[in-house]
């Protein structure tokens, strides 16, 4: 799939689609998501499109180290202090969405392994 195909989240970015935002800057968006795994379920995503981590390059590195900090700092916010951070990369493993997102959740217990 393209970097460049059109996703529901390009369309949250341009506002063509409403969701429930709870941090924003020039690189990353983070939004409530409308099916959550858990009490706190909060997906954080680039603003440039990159369809999962296997589409990342060595150039994209500070942009991902960035969208970790935002999904600490989006947990953190929410009275959070443990969290996780789960990303998929391909169909195979769970992704539906061809644009990379990281999922924050919190507020439960979790098991492991996951899946």
């Amino acid at each position: 799939m393209s970097d460049n195909a059109p996703t529901i989240f390009s369309r949250i970015i341009a506002r063509e689609i409403p969701a429930t935002i709870v941090y924003e800057d020039e690189q990353a968006l983070a939004f409530k998501d409308i099916h959550p795994a858990a009490p706190f379920h909060v997906l954080v995503i680039p603003k440039r499109p990159l369809a999962s981590i296997e589409a990342m390059s060595p150039e994209d590195a500070a942009l991902f180290g960035h969208l970790v900090w935002v999904c600490k700092k989006v947990a953190n916010d929410a009275g959070h202090s443990a969290y996780r951070v789960v990303a998929n990369a391909g169909a195979e493993v769970g992704q539906t969405v061809f644009h990379h997102h990281f999922h924050v959740l919190a507020g439960r217990s979790f098991k492991w392994p996951p899946g």
